[in-house]
């Protein structure tokens, strides 16, 4: 159950570029992919129903579309880049998503523009973190620790970067230049970066690992305890950051919150991401990555109760959440590596994906549903057990583990 120690992000990997060099473009990748697809709805739905007049249910809804096909495919996706690298995966997912932009940002009837969410749901499951933490475990194998906690450092800059930008855009060029504009980014800036600086993967083992086993093999009984009880983990988590991504103000001003202090409640939420991720990457891989996944579902646990229970200082409880939310990125993308290894890690986090991406997908639209015919803070009360339960789920995955480690925890 214990890892090897990764090498420093500066430090070159034989037969590949400088690590620092290979996150760094993946990480620009991962901001224009967030930006032009799971954040850009949330500027451009506005300004799309101003124009057109379709429901704005109907716009939101089309990115729960493409989340759906982008769980569909998201085991496809892993098995690609098993067989075919990384490099060629992300590489597709670029004119995926411009593509899928442009005929949104051309669409004259709202069933041409969910058309186009579609196509944008194909390049958010082959470009997105999943795909791209296979891509890195991929490249660094057992290594692949630091670079992927990195990489959602990045990652944790894209609404940041994305939304003035895009706010920018529609105030020029108008939501539909808006679309074209990140679709020139990702066939001009991203594709670029993962054909010149994305490495094709090693034909060979590194040395000191122990022999490959098969990327089809069948998982063991108790690896197929763990991978049941990840899944569980994964949806839970995806579906409790979908419900407060989407309903948070509504969920807010329940509480008596006004708009403009939910507002700014709400952008805590980012900051404390990136700090719980900054304290991970300080930790520099020196505990297993299950007790990073537990920190980040106590955190989340923790500050989804303390709202649902009404206490006083709400910030806190953001705080909080957006802690463990942070820090559940990295553990999403280092615990199914430590657990299964380098060999199977593609498949792995492609089968992984398809529960989670559709729990996102459906979990807002039935919590608006609960909304409209319950309360507010039933809904809150709903995602406060949720998060609770998944404190138990981990606590399982642990006891799973040390059983599997003969009685000694990982560290």
């Amino acid at each position: 159950m214990s890892e090897q120690t990764s090498t420093p992000d500066s430090e070159p990997e034989p037969g590949t570029r400088p690590r620092w060099l290979v996150v760094s473009a993946l990480g620009i990748m991962q901001i224009f992919a967030w930006g032009g697809s799971f954040y850009l709805l949330t500027i451009i739905a506005g300004p799309i129903t101003n124009d057109t007049g379709w429901p704005l249910p109907w716009i939101i809804g089309s990115l729960s579309a493409g989340l759906l096909v982008a769980g569909m495919v998201s085991p496809r996706v892993g098995v690609a880049i098993d067989k075919k690298g990384g490099r060629f995966v992300l590489a597709l997912s670029c004119p995926l998503l411009a593509l899928g932009l442009v005929v949104a940002g051309f669409a004259q009837s709202l069933p041409v523009f969910i058309a186009g969410w579609l196509i944008i749901g194909l390049g958010m499951g082959s470009g997105l973190y999943d795909a791209a933490f296979s891509t890195l475990g991929q490249i660094y194998r057992t290594r692949a620790r630091t670079a992927i906690t990195a990489l959602t450092l990045w990652g944790g800059f894209a609404s940041t970067v994305s939304w003035p930008l895009t706010a920018w855009l529609v105030d020029q060029v108008g939501w539909r230049g808006a679309c074209f504009a990140y679709a020139g980014i990702q066939m001009l800036l991203c594709l670029p970066l993962v054909l010149t600086l994305i490495p094709r993967p090693r034909k060979t083992a590194v040395a000191s690992e122990a022999i490959p086993i098969a990327s089809d093999a069948p998982l063991s009984k108790t690896e197929h305890r763990q991978f049941l009880l990840l899944i569980l983990a994964f949806m839970t988590a995806g579906t409790t950051f979908s419900i407060l991504t989407i309903h948070l103000l509504v969920l807010l001003q329940a509480q008596g919150v006004t708009l403009e202090s939910a507002v700014l409640l709400g952008t805590l939420i980012g900051p404390a991401q990136v700090a719980g991720r900054i304290i991970e990457m300080s930790n520099r891989g020196r505990h297993h990555p299950l007790w990073t996944l537990t920190a980040a579902i106590v955190l989340i646990a923790s500050g989804l109760v303390m709202l649902a229970a009404g206490f006083a200082v709400i910030g806190v409880a953001l705080v909080l959440y957006g802690a463990g939310n942070g820090i559940f990125s990295i553990a999403r993308g280092t615990v199914p590596l430590a657990l299964f290894g380098p060999d199977r890690y593609a498949i792995v986090m492609g089968r992984l994906a398809r529960p989670a991406l559709l729990a996102q997908a459906l979990a807002p639209v039935l919590a608006a549903w609960f909304l409209i015919r319950h309360s507010p803070d039933a809904v809150l009360t709903i995602i406060g057990i949720l998060a609770f339960c998944n404190v138990l789920v981990v606590a399982a995955l642990w006891v799973v583990a040390v059983r599997n480690g003969d009685g000694h925890a990982p560290h």
